[in-house]
């Protein structure tokens, strides 16, 4: 009885220290101040003054000079230096680090996720902090960088993309092989999360709500022919009207929206007729059709450098090298008559294939300064990409705080920049040496200063 007595009186008194300190357990949280910094806030060509942010937890809580925090803050002393958000890749394929008939059909169980935890820690580390990955299995590579079991940035995945047989993703290289449309046979890029193949509409309609079960944040559809597709030629358009607009409406009911990889001016106009609101390279749309972008606030997704190489360079080899030259011959058309439009541009770069080509994701804001101001790229690679990302919804999977801008209640996605970005875009092409602070959701990765 006595020791009863002792147990509830020691219970008792737990409760009580519970109430007494509750406040103090409230207050305790994760402070970091960021001292002396002039501010390039995402949206506005001017810099602020030189001013303190204060990061509570992983967002941020005030922009003042005269912002302050208790004792155990840490404190870290921008020396006048330039502060902008994390960099933002609109079109990347973190998981395509190699060939991708060996990815889809020879490559080891794990060595897809294994490359590609290695492709996002350098990912981060060159300033990525948010990233729209437009087609592969990553949902399972987010989850872990989301959990902080491994550094990388945010993604916002599209899953497996949805082709027609013949299309870009029909990645098996088999002339002859045994359709799963008729045999029941089961694709290897379907069991791995790769491609679904689907053709008309009731098929792409069952494809677009298998992906978005999945969890994906948009849906990414093939339009037309490629350059490193197994049999779509450049110039063929892919998917009619009517099965694009299925996809769209899928994808409406989900509040999020679809992009498309499409390169023929028929491809690019379907789509957007469709209800598509973002276009992967559009490489020869005609003006007519960037007018029909920019009228029906459709993003442009093209990409400088990787149509900037030569085949060699971009690691194209027989029909493959031919059919990138006309491609490049086609952007470059495209980028002037894209700008003279003036259709809202996001950011990305499309690198794949393998960790050396995604190495060169920073080479973009060079590729870029031959068409754009430096304000205009960095804009592009923070608060236009965010504005593309917005068009998830719900289906965005990052909602506490707003990305790409620096500002009072935004993520802490920040990077700390030696020179003037704004004035020389190509310091962000050397990361390892001009960026001395990164921080992604509150926490340091990188800090030089």
């Amino acid at each position: 009885m006595k020791g009863k007595r002792i147990r509830i009186k020691t219970s008792i008194l737990r409760i009580c220290l519970v109430i007494l300190l509750a406040p103090f357990y409230l207050l305790a949280q994760d402070q970091v101040l960021i001292k002396n910094v002039r501010i390039f806030d995402g949206v506005n060509n001017e810099l602020s003054s030189s001013t303190n942010l204060l990061i509570e937890d992983n967002l941020i809580k005030t922009i003042s000079p005269n912002a302050k925090a208790g004792k155990n803050v840490t404190e870290i002393d921008g020396n006048g230096k330039i502060l902008i958000p994390g960099l933002t890749d609109c079109h990347t394929h973190i998981m395509w680090n190699d060939n991708i008939e060996f990815l889809v059909y020879g490559a080891p169980e794990g060595y897809v996720g294994a490359m590609a935890s290695v492709n996002a820690r350098e990912m981060l580390m060159r300033g990525f902090t948010t990233v729209r990955d437009v087609g592969g299995p990553s949902i399972g590579l987010k989850k872990v960088i989301d959990k902080g079991l491994t550094p990388g940035p945010r993604i916002l995945p599209s899953g497996a993309f949805v082709s027609q047989t013949s299309g870009h993703g029909d990645y098996d290289p088999k002339l002859w092989y045994l359709s799963p449309h008729f045999t029941g046979q089961i694709d290897k890029a379907y069991l791995r999360g790769w491609t679904i193949i689907a053709d008309g509409e009731a098929e792409v309609r069952k494809a677009t709500r298998d992906i978005l079960r999945g969890g994906v944040s948009q849906i990414k559809a093939f339009g037309s022919g490629s350059i490193t597709g197994a049999h779509d030629p450049l110039d063929v358009t892919e998917y009619t009207f009517e099965e694009l607009k299925v996809i769209a409406e899928e994808t409406a009911k989900w509040g999020t929206y679809a992009t498309i990889h499409a390169y023929s001016n028929e491809g690019i106009q379907n789509a957007i007729k469709a209800g598509f609101e973002s276009i992967e390279h559009g490489l020869f749309a005609s003006d007519e059709t960037f007018q029909m972008m920019k009228d029906n606030d459709v993003f442009f997704s093209t990409q400088f450098l990787a149509f900037s190489l030569t085949p060699e360079q971009a690691g194209m080899q027989g029909e493959s090298a031919n059919k990138y030259l006309i491609a490049q011959a086609g952007a470059q058309a495209g980028y002037k008559a894209a700008k003279k439009a003036g259709v809202k541009m996001s950011w990305g770069t499309d690198a794949l294939g393998s960790l050396e080509l995604q190495r060169m994701q920073s080479q973009e804001f060079i590729a870029r300064s031959e068409y754009f101001s430096g304000y205009e790229i960095l804009k592009q690679a923070t608060s236009n990409n965010a504005e593309l990302f917005e068009r998830s919804g719900k289906r965005h999977p990052y909602q506490e705080g707003s990305i790409g801008v620096i500002k009072e209640g935004a993520y802490a996605d920040l990077l700390i920049v030696e020179g003037n970005p704004l004035e020389d875009i190509t310091l962000l092409a050397e990361p390892e040496k001009n960026l001395v602070l990164i921080m992604k959701d509150g926490k340091v990765y990188k800090n030089k200063l």
